[in-house]
């Protein structure tokens, strides 16, 4: 799946996460996307080749009808190794989320190692790939999130290899609230009202946008725990609607010494 042919494709959510580890003794870089709209909710695979010119991936389109297997494998080839993916989505839930929650797994295999799994039935993983655990962890580089949606999102993240999740907020005020209107502002004064976009980590404030604007756009970073976190904005205000990306690259610089 091209990501960003994906992003601006109206209504689609996409969820991007970027790992760093050894694949056949190469470092590199996994990226693992999940995608969802009205019509489509897949998940994307890809590493790129050692030239840096060429990609490979493989892609999992989540039918909706009953029949669908909701497990099983593919394989593509990486300069001249296998790499297989396997993954269990059958009870997997989403709780109206683009990437799953709980209950699965998705598992990177190469050369009978287990690269990266990805969720909590890492036993189940193992068994079904029949393959040993890479000596090395992954690394999360980067997560990126579009989100479509009309106005408060919330979601969880890791700031750093080994610290905890945080929850984070996203609220977008884009019309007067009704008792705005019938207080002492009167019934047709909307004019004093401007859109805000409020964003919070763990119940604390880390940006107000207090008047956003159409097409709003910003790079704001804000410094959380000894963690500088970039929040990157774009937002379109439609009557009810806001399409917003963020950007969150809390682990960009951090490097394993196993990896380099």
């Amino acid at each position: 799946m091209n990501e960003s042919g994906a992003v601006t494709r109206s209504g689609q959510s996409v969820f991007k996460s970027i790992y760093r580890t050894k694949v056949a003794g190469q470092c590199r870089l996994i990226t693992i996307t999940w995608c969802k709209n009205v019509m489509l909710h897949g998940l994307t695979v890809s590493m790129e080749a050692l030239n840096g010119d060429d990609q490979y991936s493989c892609k999992v389109e989540m039918k909706p009808w009953y029949f669908w297997r909701k497990q099983g494998s593919k394989r593509f080839q990486l300069d001249g190794k296998v790499v297989e993916v396997f993954w269990d989505l059958k009870t997997a839930k989403f709780n109206g989320g683009t990437e799953p929650k709980s209950d699965y797994f998705v598992a990177v295999v190469c050369e009978e190692e287990v690269i990266l799994v990805l969720g909590d039935m890492k036993k189940d993983a193992y068994r079904r790939t029949k393959s040993r655990p890479a000596l090395i962890e992954p690394i999360l580089v980067s997560k990126k999130e579009h989100i479509f949606g009309k106005k408060d999102f919330f979601t969880k993240a890791k700031f750093n290899e080994k610290g905890r999740s945080h929850e984070i907020s996203i609220e977008c005020n884009t019309r007067m609230d009704r008792n705005t209107k019938s207080g002492n502002l009167g019934i047709n004064n909307t004019t004093s009202f401007e859109p805000e976009m409020i964003i919070k980590i763990d119940g604390h404030l880390a940006i107000h946008v207090k008047h956003l604007q159409w097409k709003f756009r910003a790079a704001i970073p804000y410094l959380y725990m000894n963690v500088t976190i970039n929040f990157i904005s774009s937002s379109r205000l439609l009557i009810d609607q806001v399409v917003m990306k963020m950007n969150m690259f809390g682990l960009e610089n951090r490097e394993s010494d196993e990896l380099r």
